[in-house]
């Protein structure tokens, strides 16, 4: 399955509810998984000096990711196919 990459702007002030958005889009995806839309949450990496936030999906397209993202209150961000 395709991945895709979220890159989505934290303030250093919201540090501490990264993990809390970690979650929330584990469980969208989830939820969105079980709807029949194929969503998966991979992981998050957070940049505090750069004040960004990566969340790695795979998913079977750009918008299971957009809507996982939509219902776990991530964004605006930018949603981006990523390869590793």
């Amino acid at each position: 399955m395709p991945r895709y990459l979220v890159e989505a702007y934290v303030p250093r002030s919201h540090a501490l509810e990264v993990r809390a958005a970690r979650q929330a889009a584990r469980t969208a995806a989830e939820e969105l998984d079980r709807e029949g839309t194929p969503v998966s949450y991979v992981r998050m990496i957070f940049l505090p000096d750069d004040e960004t936030c990566f969340h790695i999906f795979e998913a079977a397209s750009k918008k299971g990711v957009d809507e996982a993202c939509r219902r776990a209150g991530i964004g605006p961000g930018r949603i981006v196919p990523a390869v590793e």
